[in-house]
């Protein structure tokens, strides 16, 4: 069976997430009608990443098998044919190996967080930023982030309901940078446990204002305990930007 991996880009936030639910559209859900409508065949797309109620995506990528070829711009087009008028969209569509798992053969994902640092609140990005009127100091975060560099056990920013195995994550990297009055937190990792980027964020506003230090942050990485964390900042301003594969891996 051919398989196809996709790239696809999302608004959050009608969705209940990525994941197929009981409570709500899904993003998985989405795919899998338009690609039953395109092809008459009932399919599991499997995603990257399973993006959270209100999580956008700029380059969430995911796979699925079908009994007969396309042209893989066949795919793309009719998937965005019967995709509407649902915020989603297929960027770009391939035939790869069957051995290609959207999820598993992921070797790095990133992400970003926006939020929007002045007095006046949104107007064309409202659901696409986290406000915060009050000033922060960008230089200050991004020096503090540094801390949570490399392989550390994250249970103090990890989700009660998360389900890894194990709370110890390597982070990659992390900035933060201002551009105008958006501040931009950058984030990869090979992965990441359930809302660990958004807590990272919260503890970082703290920062940010002069509620916390660097040492602060270090305090209750060091801590290891979810009551330690800083306010987890809302859904709306995450993005999944982008997730790398080795060249082997297509």
């Amino acid at each position: 069976m051919p398989r196809y991996r996709i790239t696809v880009e999302y608004d959050g936030t009608p969705f209940v997430g990525w994941q197929r639910q009981d409570n709500g559209p899904s993003v998985q859900q989405a795919l899998e009608e338009a690609v039953r409508a395109m092809t008459g065949e009932e399919v599991r797309v499997h995603g990257a990443g399973r993006t959270d109620a209100g999580v956008h995506a700029l380059g969430q990528v995911a796979h699925f098998d079908i009994s007969r070829p396309f042209p893989p711009h066949r795919i793309r087009d009719g998937l965005n044919h019967h995709l509407r008028p649902a915020p989603v969209v297929v960027l770009e569509a391939r035939q790869v190996d069957v051995d290609f798992h959207a999820r598993f053969s992921a070797v790095k994902r990133h992400y970003l967080y926006r939020i929007l640092n002045r007095r006046s609140p949104p107007a064309l990005d409202r659901g696409r930023v986290w406000h915060v009127p009050r000033l922060l100091d960008a230089g200050v975060m991004h020096e503090a982030a540094q801390v949570l560099v490399g392989r550390h056990d994250f249970t103090t920013f990890r989700a009660a309901q998360c389900q890894a195995d194990s709370p110890v994550k390597t982070l990659d990297r992390i900035a933060v940078a201002r551009a105008g009055d958006e501040i931009r937190i950058t984030v990869s990792a090979r992965s990441f446990l359930h809302n660990q980027v958004r807590s990272i964020a919260g503890s970082l506003k703290l920062v940010g204002e002069g509620k916390w230090t660097a040492g602060d942050l270090r305090a209750a990485l060091e801590a290891c305990e979810r009551s330690a964390c800083g306010p987890v900042a809302p859904p709306e301003a995450l993005y999944l930007t982008a997730v790398d594969y080795p060249e082997t891996a297509t």
